[in-house]
């Protein structure tokens, strides 16, 4: 509903309408409405702004806290040189913390929305809409003040007009006085006409310029109501709608800033969604035997002692026993253990002389070395372990090398481009560089070369190991390498050799086991009573000289136990003593 200004008043009414107090401000109290109106609209859309403003503070805060909590609680490592990145689990709670930290970027979005699109804008609109209505109200003041100055000039006017009717009539009637007193001049009673002449003139010319001054008035005040002012009062409207428009504008820009990044939200947590989906508990246990199986074997039995006939046995051939320094030992039957899954002992057992005293070959201690020897060939690690870092290294060793032929085919066209056009530089100033580029990549070749040997090793130590854990269920293990000789030299030498591979990993694995030194020298061959009983499990030919053959399900006699290189001494029921695999054999002690 638009405000319309009082209308004119009518040619009857000039008079009473021209004296009416209420005339001058009938007006007035509108216009003080209308712009206490538009003040409270621009007021409410200042607050607005503000609203908008802390809201967006509110928003950069809240996003800043979001990132600073992910940056807390990402992995401070890189990703390859994490082993925890490998599990499902911590590969889920990265994807959820990269989601939260989208999220942070879509809130901060929503910020810079709405500090963009709402609080500038707005801010500038308000300001526009401030000018727009001073300069409207400057108008309709101006307006008013001319209608009220035309006003008093009519009321001047009028009052003029007023006062000479007055002179001229009491003119007047001082002239017919003085005509009808017989005492009185001529020349006063001509003056005295004279004076009322010019008083009715001046009466005549007051009646005139009050008419024109009335029909000015009545012609500005029509304007001013029909015209002007109207027009003012659409300006004025056509503002206050206009600023209407733009905060409702301004209220749906607060839900189309959301609605924007709605869709990435969504995504956000449907990623979270589907990272809390993706931890596979059972892939995450089989990461963890990758990442520390060994690839050793199982550790064997371990076999029962007998001490309730002590005299069966000489001391020496004790390999059950509590050794010198009171430590106890546990003997696998083919080699030392690790808590890797599958594969063959570190050394093959060597067969010992079979009458002489022999040093035996590395113990199962069920306690941790206390101290590894870091190598650059990971052998200090176990097989799987060695392997995949062997792996590492090479592949960086690789990229290193690939970056830098690339870096020299670089410089190579560079130093081209520089002998064609000089003026673009000097070329020996390339060659340093390309020198030391040379002599990097001539380094890096040898340390892939060796890094590929050792990996080579490392494999095929691994694909045996594999192979030997296989066949413990499936085939008989291979017999030790050698036999243990007859004579008394071939005795001497099969025990250094047995030596020697006991030593071997010995000094490897750093292994604090005892080493036994009872030496039997006063030993004869004669017949002793056997100490147990032995089923062969696998055939066995015993081709080498100080080895027996069996046949798979012969019951044996145990003679000797093991000591720790993999060869059990036997008695045939049809005679015959000898050396055969412990690791054919099941053994049962008295």
């Amino acid at each position: 509903m638009r405000l319309e200004a009082s209308p004119a008043p009518g040619p009857s009414a000039v008079g009473s309408r021209c004296r009416d107090p209420e005339s001058s401000t009938r007006f007035q109290d509108q216009f003080e409405v209308l712009e206490r109106h538009t003040q409270w609209g621009l007021d409410l859309l200042d607050r607005y702004v503000k609203f908008v403003k802390e809201r967006t503070e509110v928003e950069q805060a809240y996003a800043k806290q979001l990132r600073s909590l992910v940056k807390k609680y990402l992995p401070k490592r890189p990703a390859k040189d994490d082993p925890e990145s490998k599990f499902s689990q911590q590969q889920s709670f990265v994807q959820i913390l990269q989601e939260v930290n989208d999220f942070a970027g879509q809130r901060e979005l929503v910020a810079e929305n709405l500090s963009v699109h709402v609080c500038l804008e707005l801010a500038k609109y308000s300001q526009e809409m401030k000018q727009e209505r001073k300069m409207h109200f400057q108008e309709g003041r101006r307006a008013q003040q001319q209608l009220e100055s035309g006003f008093k000039q009519l009321e001047n006017s009028k009052r003029k007009f007023e006062r000479d009717c007055r002179e001229a009539e009491k003119a007047a009637q001082t002239a017919e006085r003085l005509d009808q007193d017989i005492n009185a001049t001529k020349a006063d009673v001509e003056k005295a006409k004279q004076q009322a002449h010019l008083r009715s003139h001046m009466a005549e010319e007051s009646k005139n310029e009050y008419a024109a001054q009335l029909q000015r008035f009545n012609r500005d005040q029509s304007h001013f109501y029909f015209s002007q002012m109207p027009q003012i009062f659409d300006k004025l409207q056509d503002m206050d709608e206009r600023r209407a428009t733009h905060l409702g504008a301004g209220y749906g820009l607060l839900s189309e800033a959301e609605l924007q990044v709605v869709p990435i939200i969504a995504k956000c947590l449907e990623g979270m969604k589907v990272a809390a989906d993706a931890v596979d508990a059972k892939n995450d246990s089989q990461v963890l035997i990758e990442l520390h199986k060994s690839g050793f074997a199982r550790p064997g039995d371990v076999e029962f002692e007998d001490f309730s006939q002590p005299m069966n046995r000489a001391p020496s051939d004790s390999s059950l026993g509590t050794p010198s320094d009171g430590r106890p030992e546990l003997r696998g039957s083919e080699g030392e253990c690790e808590w890797g899954q599958g594969g063959p002992p570190l050394t093959q057992p060597q067969p010992p002389g079979p009458w002489k005293p022999r040093i035996p070959g590395p113990k199962l201690s069920l306690l941790p070395t206390l101290q590894t020897v870091v190598t650059e060939d990971f052998s200090h690690l176990p097989p799987e372990q060695q392997r995949k870092r062997l792996q590492q290294q090479l592949e960086e060793r690789n990229r290193e090398l690939q970056k830098e032929v690339d870096q020299r085919e670089a410089l190579k066209k560079m130093k081209d481009v520089y002998e064609k056009t000089p003026q673009m530089g000097d070329p020996a100033s390339l060659e340093p560089r390309i020198t030391e580029t040379l002599n990097n990549i001539e380094r890096l070749k040898l340390e892939v070369q060796k890094y590929e040997a050792w990996l080579a090793e490392a494999e095929s130590r691994v694909l045996s190991n594999r192979g030997d854990s296989l066949g413990r269920h499936t085939r008989p293990p291979d017999p030790p390498a050698s036999a243990p000789p007859d004579s008394s030299s071939s005795n001497n030498s099969g025990s250094q050799d047995n030596k020697e591979s006991s030593e071997e990993p010995l000094s490897e694995e750093g292994q604090d086991a005892p080493i036994y030194t009872e030496f039997d020298e006063d030993f004869e061959e004669e017949l002793v009573s056997p100490i147990g009983h032995c089923v062969a499990i696998y055939h066995f030919e015993g081709s080498s000289e100080g080895t027996i053959s069996m046949a798979e399900g012969e019951d044996l006699s145990l003679m000797e136990e093991d000591k720790g290189d993999g060869w059990t001494r036997v008695r045939r029921k049809q005679g015959g003593e000898g050396y055969v695999p412990t690791s054919y054999l099941r053994v049962t002690l008295n």
